[in-house]
């Protein structure tokens, strides 16, 4: 355990004349994330409030890039947030000390909050994923909002009402009319709790439907995702020409925890091998320049070594040019047949922005693709993250705009399908933008935060 109780309460508090103090409650690697996109937006305001971290699950590394000080202890646990998926995930937290690292959590934001009060400051709490920070939020004492990263009404209805679903306990998801289970809701009610941020419109407008401050802000998952290029296409008169004399690129997301992410990886890339044998039909060489271009866009936090091993194994070799312009030096090359396939733990963005689809096995990443408009194909895995549950439960929240494949050899049918109905991608699009909205999220409810809090 890493007790980072020792900051000074009355830290970062330097060159601010605003009297909030703003703890940022997050349970998970991307929850640290989104917390930490709108603490960032926070920081820029004119009169800034003193801002305080504890992250619940994990680390807490994505504050400490911001040098916001963490107020209690902090604890990986083995199942690295997931403990909804999969009971056994829950009993090895439990094993690993999560009752403890609970309780020592709730006594570190009291006195937080009793500190400041004793100091002649307003705090307040910001809550950030599920139910867990959202009831550490109300147990503190303090006002506090709620970002509502883990729950979409999309996960049980779309705009034209409530999913079909053969599961016969997936009625208990939505027995109250919401997604969000009645004492969920009476937490988001509370006075106390001055702004909820669901995180798209459904689900807001489901919200409001009861005494709940919910505002429609959008995602932050879609924030900072720019790519380095310019993402406008000019076409002239030959439109068809020029579109068939570009190659397929296909971007390959294995998830970024390992050791689970290399076995994603290894699926992936039967996948790939698939697409390659598909690329040799005359169906596909009648709509692209009958090649291939793979993009391994492979997070800071695996093994990039290992990660090329496994490529080699699956029949690539190194090559010395790349067929299409990529703006990022540190990036390897390799080629097998007609496929290229380009490896880079730097260049993410413009790996989302370059594709015209996804192979994908990873929650955030596949979620961001899809906001981008484009399809994505997924494969469940063995986990503890990207199980079968966990991607029939994405397929679910993005609708059409993932497929969901239960064996790898099934995605070049679905290439095949998705090339056969141009129809099929313009509602993809429509779709991916209109659940995951548009960029600029994080300073819209950064700035709502000012207002509802201070």
């Amino acid at each position: 355990m890493s007790d980072a109780s020792s900051f000074p309460l009355t830290s970062q508090t330097q060159g601010t004349t605003s009297q909030l103090r703003l703890l940022a409650l997050s349970n998970g690697h991307g929850e640290d994330a989104i917390a930490v996109r709108i603490l960032h937006q926070l920081q820029q305001q004119q009169n800034p409030p003193a801002l305080f971290a504890l992250p619940l699950v994990g680390e807490g590394y994505a504050y400490q890039k911001l040098d916001i000080p963490l107020i209690g202890s902090v604890r990986a646990m083995p199942s690295g947030g997931f403990i909804y998926m999969d009971t056994r995930q829950l009993m090895r937290d439990i094993g690993g000390g999560l009752v403890q690292l609970t309780c020592h959590q709730i006594q570190a934001i009291r006195n937080w909050v009793s500190s400041q009060k004793k100091l002649g400051h307003q705090s307040a709490i910001l809550a950030v994923g599920d139910i867990l920070p959202l009831l550490l939020a109300w147990i503190s004492g303090a006002n506090y909002a709620f970002v509502g990263t883990a729950k979409s009404e999309y996960h049980v209805r779309d705009e034209n009402g409530l999913l079909k679903r053969n599961n016969k306990t997936a009625w208990l998801e939505n027995f109250s009319g919401s997604i969000y289970h009645p004492w969920e809701r009476w937490l988001m009610s509370r006075q106390r709790c001055r702004a909820v941020f669901p995180r798209d419109s459904l689900t807001t407008q489901i919200l409001k439907k009861w005494t709940i401050p919910a505002f429609d802000l959008g995602n932050p998952m879609m924030d900072d995702l720019e790519p380095s290029f310019p993402t406008a296409r000019f076409y002239g008169t030959d439109i068809e020409q020029q579109e068939l004399a570009r190659p397929l690129i296909v971007t390959l997301l294995p998830g970024s925890r390992p050791p689970e992410a290399y076995a994603n990886w290894q699926k992936i890339l039967t996948a790939v091998s698939t697409l390659i044998t598909f690329s040799q039909e005359r169906d596909f060489q009648a709509r692209t320049s009958k090649t291939l271009v793979f993009l391994g866009a492979i997070a800071p936090s695996l093994h990039f070594e290992s990660i090329r091993q496994i490529l080699i194994s699956h029949g690539f070799h190194p090559h010395p040019e790349s067929p299409i312009q990529f703006p990022h030096a540190e990036i390897l090359t390799f080629k097998q047949k007609n496929a290229y396939l380009l490896l880079t733990q730097t260049a993410y963005n413009d790996c989302l922005h370059l594709a015209d689809l996804a192979i994908a096995m990873a929650g955030t990443a596949t979620e961001q693709f899809v906001g981008l408009g484009k399809p994505a194909i997924i494969i469940p895995g063995k986990g503890p993250q990207f199980t079968f549950s966990f991607a029939e439960a994405q397929s679910r929240l993005l609708g059409p705009s993932v497929i969901l494949v239960e064996q790898p050899q099934e995605v070049a049918q679905v290439v095949r399908s998705l090339f056969a109905n141009p129809d099929q991608l313009h509602r993809i699009a429509e779709n991916g933008l209109r659940r995951m909205g548009k960029p600029g999220a994080a300073q819209r409810i950064a700035d709502s935060l000012i207002k509802r809090l201070a």
